[in-house]
Order: C-alpha cells, then structure tokens, then sequence
C-alpha cells in the first residue's frame, strides 16, 4: 500500500506523521490533514465569513457567548476585546483547531464543523503563538509549506512572499536566529502562501519595530483589498489605520459591531469644536451661534464650543466670525478616538 505524509495541527506545530493513502485508516481524522488548495466552489457570496450564535463552553465557563456576525470580501475587520474576551477562542474555531459548543461558523459556504478541510484550503491563519519550525532556514521552511499546500511554481511563490514580508536579507538564516519581529513576518508569509481567499490574523504586529509596523500594516491594507482580512490587535491606532469595520467584545459577547466613524458616534452625543480667535469674545455673544450647547474656555482665546453630535456647526461658528469681524486662527471638530470606544464599551 502507498504512503504518503499528512500533518496533524496543533497550536503549536505540525507533526509530520506517516499514513496510509486511505483515510479510514485513522477513523475521525479527516480533518486532521492539509489537503492541497481545490477547486471546489460553492455558492459563491460577497459574505466570506458567517458567524452564527456562535458558543464555545469551557466547563461552565462560556469563552464566546451567542457570537453573530460576518466579514465580506475587500473588508479589513478589526476584532477587538481585553484579555480572554474570547478572540482567540473565535479564531480558533473559525480555523478548524477547536469545536464551538453551539452555533455555526462558515467560511466561503463551507460550514467549519462538517467542511473543515474546505475552510482550511480557503484560510490563511496566523495564531497569537507564531507556530514555526524553528530548526529551519525562513526560505526552507517556506519552501515545505508551499509543498504542504501543493501550491503551484513554488519557488516564484516563494520568492513573492519573501518579498512582499521584506525577508530578503533573513530568508537563508535559521529561524531560530530572528527576532521576534521577523519570526511574525515569516509567519504572515506562510499565512499568505496558498492565496487563501480569508486571512485570519491573531496580533500580526506583536514585536515589529515602528518601521516595520508600517511596512506590515501597508501589506494587510493592500490584502484587504482583494481578500477577507480579520485580525486583532490591542494597538489602536492600528485599528483607525487599518480597518473598515470593527468588532469588539467583552466577556464572550459582541458590544459593538460598526464601521469606525459610526462607532465613534456611538459613546457621545455631543459635537465638541475646537476654535481660537485672534480677538478675545465675550462669552455672551456665542449665543448667537445656531445650535448652540454650550461654550468652554480652554484659555486665552481658545474655545470649545459645544452641540448636539447630529448638528455640524462648523460653517454656523464660521458666519459667527464674519459677522462680527473676528479673526479665526483656528477650528476643528474634535474626534472620539477607538481608543475611547474601546475603554467605554468594555468597562
């Protein structure tokens, strides 16, 4: 009888292990195995990843709670929550390495629990823990990854990622010799090297260098074009930068699900503008301001003036200093940062 090499997954390596071509030769396993990308299509859809009451128990401990949502192709969703919120346990059954309880989860149509090899072909999965072999050299390791997906041309994909992940220069050391940095650029390379159509990134930033954040945030930007990106993250400037759309939860439920300016919206209903006139104002008269709230001196003759968050009084406080012949230095609208948001919702 032939043999061939499947590779069990942990969440911490692959081990290679020798089996018989036919798979009833380890009964339940399956899904054990990377199994070359197919070509296998089925109800294709705009919506790559569908969530549905999803629930994960540990014991009595509930680690995701009633999740629903989903994540559409040319969307970078960004899934935010406080430590053991239930992101990685999400991830992770979103990636075939761990059941859900209850609930469904599919990923372009194929259902996690009954099509775990077909979500498999189509997801790109970089964990919080960068699993690598680290007794090998970066394009050696590539190299038996490409294999393992029998991706086609393997050494010019290959050389794309190492191009595309900025490894020129690291790709024939040990991987053991890299920083931490380079370790997650290598494993972002192998998340991307079968072309899946949904990358799942779990903190792909942890350990880059300010110059390389923005070598990698500009690769996931581009990707996010053309392919399903949802990552996490705890840098919130990343989350502005990056996405179009976030999600976050707290104790195993989703507390906000929106695009950021939406979700901005969501923790004030006030509009606060700062402004600075050359001249010094009576308070008195920005009562001639349509909409008007309330004023607040922050010194000098630098204001925050104050309305309902629906009304824009921008070209209201711009007529304001015309009419009364007021030089104005400065105005903008203040912004509610993620960082705001985030705080607020998971108190």
């Amino acid at each position: 009888m032939p043999f061939e090499y499947g590779f069990w997954i942990s969440d911490f390596h692959w081990e290679g292990i020798q089996l018989p071509v036919l798979q009833s030769a380890i009964p339940n396993r399956q899904s054990a195995f990377v199994i070359p990308v197919g070509n296998q299509i089925r109800n294709p859809t705009t919506v790559s990843v569908k969530v549905q009451h999803l629930t994960k128990l540990y014991g009595a401990q509930k680690a995701v709670n009633d999740l629903s949502f989903e994540a559409r192709k040319g969307e970078v969703l960004g899934f935010l929550g406080p430590n053991g919120a239930g992101k990685s346990t999400t991830m992770k059954i979103l990636t075939c390495f761990i059941p859900q309880t209850t609930g469904k989860a599919e990923v372009c149509g194929f259902d996690v629990e009954t099509d775990p090899l077909e979500v498999r072909r189509r997801i790109g999965y970089l964990p919080e823990h960068n699993p690598l072999y680290k007794e090998m050299y970066v394009r050696e390791y590539l190299q038996f990854v490409a294999k393992l997906h029998k991706v086609p041309n393997v050494a010019k994909r290959v050389a794309d990622m190492v191009e595309l992940t900025g490894l020129g220069r690291e790709q024939h050391k040990l991987i053991s010799s890299l920083s931490k940095g380079y370790r997650q650029r290598v494993g972002l390379a192998q998340a991307m090297l079968h072309d899946p159509e949904v990358l799942i990134l779990d903190e792909p930033t942890s350990g880059l260098d300010p110059n390389q954040l923005v070598e990698i945030r500009s690769v996931i930007k581009q990707l996010g074009k053309e392919k399903t990106v949802i990552f996490s993250t705890h840098i919130m400037q990343e989350v502005q930068a990056l996405c179009d759309r976030v999600l976050i939860i707290n104790k195993g439920k989703i507390v906000a699900n929106d695009a950021i300016g939406q979700l901005q919206n969501r923790v004030s209903d006030e509009l606060v503008v700062t402004v600075e006139f050359q001249q010094a104002v009576n308070v008195n008269k920005f009562q001639q301001i349509k909409h008007l709230k309330r004023t607040e001196s922050l010194g000098g003759n630098r204001w925050h003036i104050v309305a309902d968050a629906n009304k824009d009084i921008r070209g209201d406080i711009f007529r304001f200093s015309v009419e009364n012949n007021l030089t104005l230095l400065e105005m903008h609208k203040e912004v509610v940062s993620v960082e705001d948001v985030f705080t607020e919702l998971t108190k």
